[in-house]
């Protein structure tokens, strides 16, 4: 079989076979080299999706639970905690900054060795944060250097999930795409369950021992995931997207240039569709953990044991939510999510406030590990297809690393505020998940629905001629091709 025709394999579910000019369909999965190397390419994708997200969870419960008496000591409890995650929102301000730099790289470089230097970044910054001086030693140096490095993880984080996502959806067959693209994605599951294990653990061990030194253990043991993904990587092949374009000499010398030109439509709509699900995601793992924990008054325990049963059911919800999108398009599915996390926007939060231990890791379990991740789940496909090949990662990286700000990022430092402002009532925080369900249940009906979509295409899904009668495919002296 010549490469020419492995490298379809991305972008179709048959490849072309015989020398004579005459072809018959073979299924993806009847090449050996084609299947090994997406075995490699889920592989790689999943172990970056489980560093990163282990980062950001471990940040995120470090923030609700322990990082306002490290690092602001001088501070009362409530000026703390707002501070301390006025630190986690500084992370998501880089993230657009690194979506930029390494998605245009990315575009332009290939996919694979952008993948390299950001897991390298990211996974460096949160292994660092491990060794750093408290309040206590070094004062106002102490919260410093946590938002320099908060802000390197940022900034290596910012490409990498979208890499992830662009590299499965390219390799992906595409009749079973949103199967195999929400397979790396689980990986953000298990990264969420071993940070949430690792406090549930931690709030067992006494509390002047935690702060004393335990607390660095976890950001310390980053090291050996990023040597076992850095492994993985090494053995990953590129793109067979990128390698076409690559052979026709096709790929763009400005990706931003192209996406700012041709593709904010599909930006905005990305954006959208991640307001709830990004929202409702660090919403609930870090304003809920911290909301049952300092207001509430539970054990602290008990909120990362929910977000890790949330994201033992995510782990099935996933790639069952992609293989539905496969099946009854990626709109319905999401449309789906959306209107679920709705309905429970404000049942969710009366349960909380409750204060029963059961209610509450019920109420989390099924808020995080349902309704965000069937979302997530059909829009690990949904996004790339959005976009066309030539500037690919950076729009998927744009779209995801904005939403990330407007969405993720100052979520707990907003939901914290409304706290303080609102008497500690439970009522802001579910119209404020109401609010981010609305814009993205109404997203669903203005995104073209993009499964099956080739790959291989250079515009956008917005163009494509089949989403409405106006819309017309970009000229060949456009894309490039």
């Amino acid at each position: 079989m010549s490469p020419e025709s492995k490298i379809r394999v991305g972008t179709d579910s048959t490849l072309p076979e015989g020398s004579s000019g005459s072809t018959r369909p073979v299924r993806a999965s009847d090449d050996p080299d084609y299947a090994a190397n997406l075995k490699r390419a889920t592989l790689a994708s999943s172990i970056g999706s489980a560093l990163e997200y282990y980062d950001f969870a471990l940040y995120g419960l470090a923030s609700a639970l322990i990082f306002g008496e490290l690092f602001f000591p001088a501070m009362g409890a409530s000026a703390a905690l707002m501070a301390s995650f006025g630190t986690y929102a500084v992370g998501f301000l880089a993230r657009p900054l690194g979506g930029l730099f390494f998605g245009a790289l990315g575009d332009r470089l290939g996919r694979k060795a952008v993948l390299m230097i950001t897991i390298a970044i990211m996974g460096g910054a949160s292994t660092l944060i491990g060794v750093l001086p408290t309040g206590a030693q070094v004062g106002i140096w102490a919260p410093i250097l946590l938002v320099a490095l908060r802000l390197l993880q940022g900034f290596g984080a910012g490409a990498e999930q979208a890499g992830a996502t662009t590299l499965m959806a390219e390799y992906s067959p595409t009749p079973r795409r949103g199967f195999f693209s929400a397979l790396p994605f689980v990986g953000i599951m298990v990264g969420t369950l071993m940070a949430s294990g690792v406090f549930a653990i931690l709030g067992q061990i006494d509390r002047e021992l935690l702060l004393a030194w335990v607390w660095r253990v976890p950001f310390l043991a980053s090291v050996f995931l990023i040597a076992v993904a850095v492994f993985i990587r090494l053995r990953m092949q590129e793109s067979p997207t990128f390698i076409k374009l690559e052979k026709q000499d096709q790929i763009s010398e400005s990706p931003f240039r192209e996406l700012i030109g041709s593709s904010m439509p599909s930006v905005l709509r990305g954006i959208g569709l991640r307001m709830a699900e990004n929202g409702g995601s660090y919403i609930f793992q870090t304003l809920g953990i911290s909301y049952v924990t300092t207001v509430v008054g539970v054990s602290k325990s008990i909120g990362p044991l929910a977000i890790a049963c949330g994201a033992a059911i995510g782990m099935l919800v996933i790639p069952f939510s992609g293989a539905l999108s496969d099946r009854f398009g990626r709109m319905r599915v999401y449309r789906f999510g959306a209107a679920l996390q709705l309905v429970l926007a404000v049942p969710s939060w009366w349960l909380l406030s409750l204060g029963n231990p059961y209610l509450v890791v019920a109420t989390l379990a099924v808020s995080y590990g349902i309704g965000v991740n069937v979302m997530l789940g059909a829009q690990c496909a949904a996004l790339p297809e959005l976009f066309g090949n030539r500037h690919r990662y950076i729009g998927v990286a744009v779209a995801r690393e904005t939403s990330a700000i407007l969405a993720g990022g100052i979520a707990p430092f907003v939901g914290a505020l409304l706290l303080s402002l609102m008497n500690n009532s439970w009522v802001p925080l579910a119209i404020y998940v109401l609010v981010l369900s609305v814009i993205t249940f109404a997203t669903t009906f203005v995104t073209p629905e993009t499964r099956g979509r080739d790959l291989g295409l250079a515009w956008d899904a917005m163009a494509d001629p089949v989403h409405g009668p106006d819309a017309v495919a970009p000229s060949k002296d456009r894309v490039g091709a």
